[in-house]
């Protein structure tokens, strides 16, 4: 054994095999197969979301129907109902449609928000009437002007809302844990648990658990750095009064 009182000024091993928990963490489970299932999910899921819900501010905030803000009251409701109360009920429908252990049941319950349609339909009654009263006399139809004006004039809103719905699906953890059963369908989430838990062949190799935890944040955090001028500017303008 050997004691030195001087210090090093730098280490011997710069990264003392940091870099090799990478490499293990993907050999020791299934990671890959986690990240596609995690990535078609997010994506599709927050597809779906900015979809539905830029149709449905539209209407709302453009359309005049009988019950209009009534209905969107109601809907705007459903926020306060806890999402425990509703996933047994979830659950269900998904066993009755033949959905379980299958990616329609972590895709399809998730492509509408309440939360998505009141962003969007707070920015949209902040654009100028003019613009489609021109679009309409010069013959354009309803969904030419959603389209060709609505939307692009929209960019910040709707590129707020794909951040925040890339966010909820790609942390999707008690959901996709209930109705998937095979290894086959898990996501990130669940990889993460599987290796940190009882189950988990790692045990205490919290280093690889901690890369791997590492691996799953990147795409989040260049996603946000990437869209956090338009997210700032649709949070701020989607909350201007009416």
């Amino acid at each position: 054994m050997k004691f030195s009182l001087t210090p090093l000024a730098y280490p011997k091993v710069l990264f003392n095999k940091a870099l090799n928990n990478f490499r293990l963490v993907w050999r020791s489970i299934p990671f890959g197969r986690y990240y596609v299932n995690t990535l078609l999910i997010a994506f599709a899921v927050t597809l779906g979301q900015v979809m539905t819900s830029a149709l449905a501010a539209y209407a709302f905030a453009r359309l005049d129907f009988p019950g209009r803000d009534k209905i969107f009251y109601g809907y705007l409701a459903t926020m306060m109902i806890p999402g425990a109360v509703t996933m047994i009920p979830r659950f269900v429908m998904v066993k009755w449609f033949g959905w379980f252990d299958t990616l329609y049941a972590l895709i399809i319950p998730g492509l509408s928000t309440t939360y998505g349609t009141f962003l969007l339909r707070q920015f949209f009654k902040t654009l100028p009437k003019d613009l489609e009263d021109a679009a309409r006399i010069d013959g354009c139809s309803l969904f030419g002007i959603f389209w060709r004006i609505i939307l692009p004039l929209s960019k910040p809103a709707l590129i707020t809302l794909t951040v925040i719905s890339f966010m909820g699906a790609w942390q999707m953890f008690l959901w996709p844990l209930i109705v998937t059963k095979s290894q086959e369908y898990w996501t990130l989430q669940i990889g993460l648990a599987y290796m940190g838990g009882r189950g988990g062949e790692m045990g205490s190799q919290y280093n690889l658990i901690m890369a791997g935890a590492l691996i799953v944040l990147i795409p989040q955090v260049i996603i946000f750095m990437a869209a956090q001028k338009f997210f700032q500017r649709g949070i701020v303008l989607s909350g201007l009064k009416e």
